[in-house]
């Protein structure tokens, strides 16, 4: 027989507040409308409000509302909260507005934030600076500290010295649960935000490494050396910050430990820098492509006018030699002069398919999925085809399109046969041009571009027009 239904409880309203669903540009970072109540209270001079305002944000959103300001408004805003700017919102500036907040707070303001942060966000503000400004600075810094931010600030720009932070829990393989998690209460002079623990031997030479939730969930008998994991992803000191961004993404890292000449632990580098590392080196590789700066956006006009100028001269010198190729077919574009007019065609559609291939292939350079050793052939091969099927695609449309709008099939077919060559051409090249660049140690980001267009160009009117003379004049 069966029991008795338990009685189900009526459901009951819910009082917890209702979250909306909200633009998702509106979930994070400074709004608009608070971006105008800023700028208001600033130009009213209200100090406690332009402080109400901001004493919730979090400091890189902070930062973003100082990078949206004036520079006049910028200013003011720095001189009224100065004192309640937390030192973290200084690391997350864009480095030209850093470097106008800087210089406006002055040494001492400078070593007190230097202080506060952790040493990997206070070597990424220092080095920075002008070596005198930076002594300055150093010598306001306690002791400690600044001994570690100098030896920092010996390793290269871009290594993974400079990358790493300092600060870290490092633990004797004997230790148990029970005496690490006493020892992380009451040890003062932990980092604020740590994933793993690091088992180093009686050198400080890491032997292994423990996830914090693992020590957490072990019994306080279990000894560090069992449960530590011994194969580690070692950092030296010296490697490029790129090589560390592809240990991350390879291994799926959160932390790894960085080792000096010696093999010693001497720091920690963790995802969130790993994060800003990807973020910087794509941005990089993809502004040089198109020959612009990562600080256009804030930097003085004059200063990006300089900075765009030298590709814009590499540019002229291009289409000179364009120019000069066309001048040797002035007799034939004065016999059809339809070439004119669909000569640009030929150079633009290889040049743009030459930029799509070249954006992949330097990205792919960056990321390791390409490698000359084992599938450079394959890569190569793969874009000829690709640039043969789109070739066909458009010599067929363009062919069609000149011989209808002229009347004039031969034309059509020049056309074609003229797209066809530039474009596979373009697939190759922007593939190759690259990778002979890597291999001879030149950064392909910034060379591969101007040499593309210059190919596609004058092979693009040199077949164009060498083919109409032979077929049409």
């Amino acid at each position: 027989m069966a029991g008795p239904e338990t009685a189900k409880p009526a459901p009951e309203e819910d009082d917890r507040p209702t979250v909306e669903t909200a633009d998702e540009e509106e979930l994070y970072g400074p709004s608009e409308e608070l971006m105008e109540n800023v700028s208001a209270a600033l130009a009213e001079g209200d100090i406690p409000q332009v402080e109400a305002l901001i004493e919730d944000l979090h400091p890189a959103d902070v930062a973003d509302l100082i990078e949206h300001l004036e520079p006049e408004e910028r200013q003011l805003f720095v001189q009224i909260t100065r004192h309640v700017i937390e030192a973290e919102t200084i690391s997350h500036l864009d480095e030209t507005v850093r470097d106008e907040v800087v210089e406006q707070l002055g040494p001492q303001a400078l070593a007190e934030v230097v202080t506060e942060l952790d040493t990997d966000d206070a070597v990424e503000l220092l080095e920075d600076l002008e070596p005198e400004q930076q002594e300055r600075v150093l010598q306001s810094v306690p002791v400690e500290e600044r001994v570690l931010l100098q030896q920092s600030l010996t390793f290269p720009e871009d290594s993974a010295g400079r990358l790493m932070q300092r600060e870290l829990v490092a633990i004797p393989a004997h230790w148990t649960v029970g005496e690490t998690i006493d020892f992380l209460r009451s040890e003062k002079e932990l980092p604020d935000d740590f994933y793993d623990l690091f088992v180093v031997d009686e050198t400080h030479k890491p032997a292994g490494s423990v996830p914090l939730s693992r020590v957490l969930r072990s019994p306080r008998a279990t000894r560090l050396s069992e449960l530590m994991e011994t194969e580690l992803r070692l950092v030296p000191a010296d490697m490029d910050q790129e090589a560390v961004a592809y240990l991350f993404r390879q291994y799926a890292l959160v932390s790894a430990p960085v080792v000096d000449e010696a093999g010693r632990l001497i720091g920690v580098v963790t995802v969130d820098d790993v994060v800003r590392v990807i973020d910087e080196e794509a941005e990089e590789d993809l502004m040089k492509i198109v020959g612009a700066s990562d600080t256009d956006f804030h930097a003085p006009a004059h200063i990006i006018a300089w900075q765009r100028v030298r590709w814009l001269v590499v540019t002229l010198i291009n289409t000179m030699i364009a120019a000069t190729v066309i001048s040797q077919f002035q007799e034939t574009i004065q016999h059809t002069v339809a070439l004119a007019v669909l000569m640009p065609i030929v150079a633009a559609m290889g040049g743009n398919a030459g930029v799509q291939v070249i954006t992949v292939t330097v990205r792919a350079l960056a990321t390791r999925d390409i490698t000359p050793q084992s599938n450079l052939l394959r890569i190569v091969g793969k874009e000829l085809i690709v640039g043969f099927l789109n070739a066909l695609v458009f010599s067929a449309i363009l062919g069609v399109v000149a011989a209808w709008w002229f009347g004039h099939v031969e034309l059509g077919y020049v056309l074609a046969a003229a797209m066809i060559f530039n474009m596979v051409w373009a697939g190759m090249a922007g593939t190759l041009i690259p990778l002979v660049m890597d291999r001879l140690g030149f950064d392909p980001a910034i060379g591969a571009g101007p040499f593309l267009t210059t190919t596609t160009d004058v092979l693009g009117f040199f077949s164009f027009l060498g083919l109409a003379t032979l077929f049409l004049v």
